[in-house]
């Protein structure tokens, strides 16, 4: 379930190989339990045309604490009837300041992927 509001969290993920916006890539936003040590599953959604997945979460919601971002990879790929190494990738970061916007881009071909903090 996306949310309507402006989120201070985004993504962007972009096929390198065939340098495109990889739309149709499902992904979920997890945020972790420090005293159980279990994830949390947020919200799950799955990116657009251009490769963006807007309302991940509400500003309300965005908590300092330890988050990650699952992208299935794999099932991208195989959409495209194509191989790849990783069938998942997943980003974990830190959150120290809730009222800061962040911006978690994965550049990503079949057998790679990056990432980087943008604001």
């Amino acid at each position: 379930m996306m949310t309507s509001k402006r989120s201070p969290l985004t993504t962007h993920v972009l096929n390198t190989s065939d340098g495109v916006p990889a739309a149709r890539v499902s992904l979920s936003l997890h945020r972790l339990d420090s005293q159980l040590k279990l994830w949390n599953m947020l919200n799950m959604g799955m990116t657009d045309e251009d490769g963006r997945c807007p309302g991940l979460i509400s500003r309300e919601a965005f908590l300092p604490g330890m988050y990650k971002l699952r992208f299935e990879t794999g099932a991208y790929w195989t959409s495209l009837e194509r191989d790849s190494f990783y069938p998942y990738a997943e980003v974990v970061f830190t959150v120290t300041d809730s009222m800061q916007n962040i911006h978690l881009p994965l550049l990503m071909s079949c057998f790679s992927y990056s990432t980087y903090m943008g604001s």
